[in-house]
């Protein structure tokens, strides 16, 4: 018997209303009501203690791009930025796009991962967007969601179908919402800095007008849509319009998206590079307001590890992409709750339960018996962002020196604790 009790935190549980100084229980694998042998203490007071923290949009690079991450090492770094749970996007070589890929992702986390890997499969056979991924086979062999991520299906037939089939296999489909066509090869947001720079722009109208397909298929067919980082103000208004009528589509936010603008491009520093790419201030403002009344519910990373070789290239050959896992939290405390956009029982609902619920996870609760993954924040603990102590294999970052309020002080998954701010790495294979 394995048993632990986390003494003196603050426990917020959204999950079950819960936000009170309360001692939390675990034994073995699972959070348990009392303890009926010694357990090892550990002193969380003046922490908040929660649910394991879930991000629902993570690259982990293999199969095929170890070079960049490994599920291996991808799942330290999402452990050292408080997450017990990854749903790990399929645009890997091969792509995820049938269950001996999906077989393969899983064996391997079985194996090295020291976090909950959640694996997604390909809507279209080798994201080619021309014909469908065979949806319940991937069901089968264990996907909790698919999406092209990296791609978007542009074939609005295809689409439709796609979301017929996933409903049938009561699968979620998320959306990397961009027109080809319109993007056409941009490579930073088109506008003011695109011009006075030089570089090829990538214009709004190019998520929004997927962003409005996507609603309008969702209402035709009554399948749920989720519209991944979402980064242009149109597009808030677009899913704000969607969902007071009744339609079932959802969005999300990546951390970077709502702090940094192209401004940032200025240098051509490739760490500001991304896809979708950062945008003007008004789109920050416009992304905050829709998650601070709720329009945006998704809070995720785009964790998307590159080699340094490969961004330190022109930044028209630069591959799109940063790092997210061990930053998202600070950011999102920094400037979600500290700066009093929604609360900070709210950040760890969205974070959570509503995480878990969107792809079917049945994690993000401490119930009792339910699996004991919990994270340990301290929401005011100032700290400068050092690359260079990541635990991922990556560097592509433009937060490197960035101030941040907040940041995870302990990981558990399934009642061992893998990581922590004191020490380090705790548990791996």
């Amino acid at each position: 018997m394995n048993a632990l009790v986390l003494k003196g935190g603050r426990v917020i549980d959204p999950s079950q209303g819960v936000d009170e100084k309360r001692d939390l229980y675990i034994c073995d694998s699972k959070v348990v009501r009392t303890l009926s042998e010694q357990p090892d203490v550990i002193d969380v007071s003046g922490k908040i203690v929660c649910p394991g923290l879930i991000d629902i949009h993570v690259h982990l690079r293999e199969p095929g791009q170890g070079a960049k991450e490994t599920i291996q090492t991808g799942s330290w770094s999402a452990a050292a930025g408080g997450f017990t749970s990854v749903v790990a996007m399929p645009n890997t070589n091969p792509v995820a796009d049938g269950p001996d890929t999906i077989a393969w992702i899983k064996q391997r986390a079985a194996q090295l991962a020291v976090v909950n890997v959640f694996p997604t499969g390909c809507i279209s056979k080798d994201m080619a967007g021309e014909f469908l991924s065979p949806i319940g086979q991937l069901k089968s062999a264990g996907v909790v969601a698919i999406t092209d991520d990296g791609k978007c299906i542009q074939n609005n037939d295809l689409m439709r179908r796609a979301l017929q089939y996933a409903t049938m296999f009561d699968l979620p489909i998320m959306d990397h919402c961009q027109d080809a066509d319109l993007s056409n090869g941009g490579v930073m947001n088109e506008g003011y800095w695109s011009t006075v720079l030089g570089l090829k722009g990538w214009p709004n109208i190019a998520e929004e007008i997927i962003v409005a397909r996507n609603a309008m298929l969702a209402e035709l067919t009554g399948a749920h849509i989720h519209c991944q980082h979402l980064s242009a103000a149109g597009s808030v208004r677009i899913l704000r319009q969607a969902k007071a009528r009744g339609i079932p589509i959802s969005g999300e936010i990546c951390a970077h998206h709502i702090v940094l603008t192209d401004e940032c491009l200025k240098t051509y520093d490739s760490n500001f590079k991304m896809n979708p790419p950062l945008r003007t201030q008004a789109d920050i403002d416009a992304l905050i307001e829709g998650v601070g009344d709720g329009t945006i519910e998704y809070l995720a990373s785009d964790h998307a590890p590159h080699c340094e070789f490969e961004k330190e290239v022109e930044l028209d050959d630069a591959p799109f992409g940063i790092l997210g896992l061990e930053t998202e939290v600070g950011i999102y405390l920094k400037y979600l709750v500290h700066a009093k956009i929604i609360s900070l029982h709210e950040m760890i609902r969205r974070m959570t339960i509503v995480a878990s619920d969107l792809c079917g996870l049945h994690k993000g609760t401490l119930k009792v018996g339910s699996d004991a993954d919990i994270t340990v924040l301290d929401p005011d603990l100032e700290w400068t962002v050092d690359k260079h102590q990541f635990l991922s294999k990556a560097r592509n970052t433009p937060f490197h020196e960035h101030q941040l309020k907040g940041r995870a002080t302990m990981t558990i998954v399934g009642g061992k604790i893998v990581w922590s701010l004191e020490n380090g790495l705790v548990s791996h294979s």
